[in-house]
């Protein structure tokens, strides 16, 4: 079991203020690199396997691990060296997440909804962003500065509500330790331009992005709905991040919207994807079991009320069901 002075440090030992040049700005970084790539590879599997496995398929998989490679191939500095994997999901949910130190994981729920291998790429890059922007080593290290002054016993999570709560409310456990899944409005942003960034580098159609908004959109039914509630629950509007796009389209990004050395790729997505995904059964909906505790600021009864299985009333993994899974719809992991 990992205990908190062996993942994230404890407060005598804070990680320090960091320049990423990835993002061009400081950081509080909670961990160091080494450690991000161990939760990471420790975590993998246990969510692979919560998540439903991966989708049966073997063309289908390695079609995104080809496109998620290209993507990290174009990383700055040393990162196209960290160990990315990249795990094509078989659930139903619409939705994408990365893990730390090169972990990137999408539904079949989400792949579905696309048409193209540039909105492929978008939400790729996307993820892809989260790990060179260092988010969930950023967000670790906002958790350990919000515990200086106190005593602290055990692990980062434990059954400490206030302290999954400094990781933004929603953590995933892998052994004593936890991992933020939830990220800030403005490190969505910034991953949403990384990923555009990557997409363009590797070839293209940055439009891709935009057109991902407007699918995420027009999935949601408005705000909570169409299966996205977990999605929705932990990040910006699609139509907010759709109008930060649009300027960067209109701006740096302009002379690649129609540029035929940037490509959408429609034709390979139709042989390479859609037309594998419809020879396969219906993937199951939700969380087979999730390890995931959410912090409530109010009581483990307001928190049922609202649909939540508080840090408190949290024991052991759930066992989902689609019934479950509508009772419960932000418990499901938070991602793209």
């Amino acid at each position: 079991m990992l205990g908190l002075a062996a993942v994230i440090g404890v407060a005598g030992t804070l990680g320090g203020c960091v320049r990423n040049e990835v993002i061009g700005r400081s950081q509080l970084i909670g961990i160091s690199q080494q450690q991000e790539i161990a939760l990471g590879a420790q975590a993998q599997p246990q969510l692979i396997s919560e998540m439903g496995g991966k989708v049966p398929d073997a063309e289908a998989n390695n079609y995104v691990i080809e496109v998620g490679r290209a993507l990290a191939a174009t990383t700055e500095g040393q990162n196209p060296q960290l160990p990315w994997e990249f795990s094509f999901i078989n659930s139903n949910d619409i939705n994408a997440f990365a893990l730390p130190g090169g972990k990137v994981f999408i539904t079949r729920g989400l792949v579905s909804k696309m048409t193209s291998e540039a909105q492929l790429a978008s939400v790729l890059g996307h993820e892809v962003g989260h790990v060179t922007a260092r988010h969930t080593a950023e967000r670790i290290g906002q958790a350990q500065m919000a515990q200086v002054g106190m005593q602290i016993g055990g692990s980062l999570l434990g059954n400490a509500s206030a302290t999954v709560q400094e990781l933004g409310g929603i953590a995933l456990q892998i052994g004593g330790a936890a991992i933020p899944l939830k990220f800030s409005r403005d490190q969505e942003i910034e991953a949403d331009l990384l990923g555009m960034r990557y997409m363009v580098r590797a070839g293209y159609n940055p439009r891709g992005a935009l057109e991902v908004m407007q699918i995420l959109a027009e999935a949601s039914g408005g705000r909570g709905g169409g299966g996205l509630g977990s999605l929705l629950a932990t990040h910006p509007d699609p139509q907010a991040r759709a109008e930060r796009i649009v300027q960067e389209l209109n701006g740096q990004y302009r002379q690649y919207t129609n540029s035929p050395n940037h490509r959408t790729g429609e034709d390979r997505f139709a042989q390479r994807m859609r037309s594998r995904l419809a020879l396969l059964p219906e993937a199951p909906h939700g969380v087979r079991r999730a390890a995931i505790v959410r912090a409530d600021a109010t009581s483990t009864h307001n928190a049922q009320s609202q649909g939540y299985v508080s840090a408190d009333a949290w024991a052991t993994h759930l066992s989902w069901c689609g019934t479950c899974r509508a009772d419960a719809p932000t418990l499901a992991f938070a991602g793209y």
